[in-house]
């Protein structure tokens, strides 16, 4: 028995039917006689380039133990299901049950959108407080300019008056 990965990109309209699908794909490996160690859902990834028509596809990742000669079984089943749009199947020598690289940089790459997110909204609060001191600071302003005006406007209708008297 060998050691495998398995990398598939299925169709990104799954997503509702993911679970029956991945039953199928198990029990399509089970009959091939081989043993699913572990099963890493990736989920929807922007591909690289369009895939027939798809900008979109689910990523999944097998570890499996196999016998060699069912391979080209498996690569039969998978290039004629129609829901995969591409597989990679390789032989490793050890299998793992740690996160691949595309699940960490899903999550990297969710984790700096959420912050990025956050400060813009952080930044549209602080600029809608600015916005609003300055406002007050403009309305002060004008306030202050109008009184200014009507004092401006009583000292010279009191010269004028001063002057009528004279």
């Amino acid at each position: 028995m060998k050691n495998y990965e398995l990398a598939l990109i299925i169709n990104p309209d799954l997503a509702s039917r993911f679970n029956p699908y991945k039953e199928h794909l198990e029990s399509v490996l089970s009959e091939l006689d081989f043993k699913n160690i572990y099963c890493e859902n990736v989920g929807i990834r922007e591909l690289a380039y369009p895939i027939k028509e798809f900008t979109k596809g689910h990523y999944l990742i097998y570890q499996l133990e196999g016998n060699p000669p069912k391979i080209a079984d498996l690569e039969n089943k998978l290039k004629y299901d129609n829901s995969v749009l591409r597989h990679l199947l390789i032989t490793i020598d050890e299998l793992s049950s740690s996160d691949s690289f595309l699940t960490q940089d899903t999550r990297d790459s969710k984790k700096l959108a959420e912050e990025k997110a956050h400060e813009a909204k952080l930044k549209n609060e602080t600029s809608i407080n600015a916005d609003s001191d300055t406002q007050i600071k403009d309305n002060s302003k004008s306030t202050q300019l109008k009184e200014t005006e009507e004092n401006d406007n009583d000292e010279a209708t009191e010269n004028n008056n001063t002057k009528d008297e004279s």
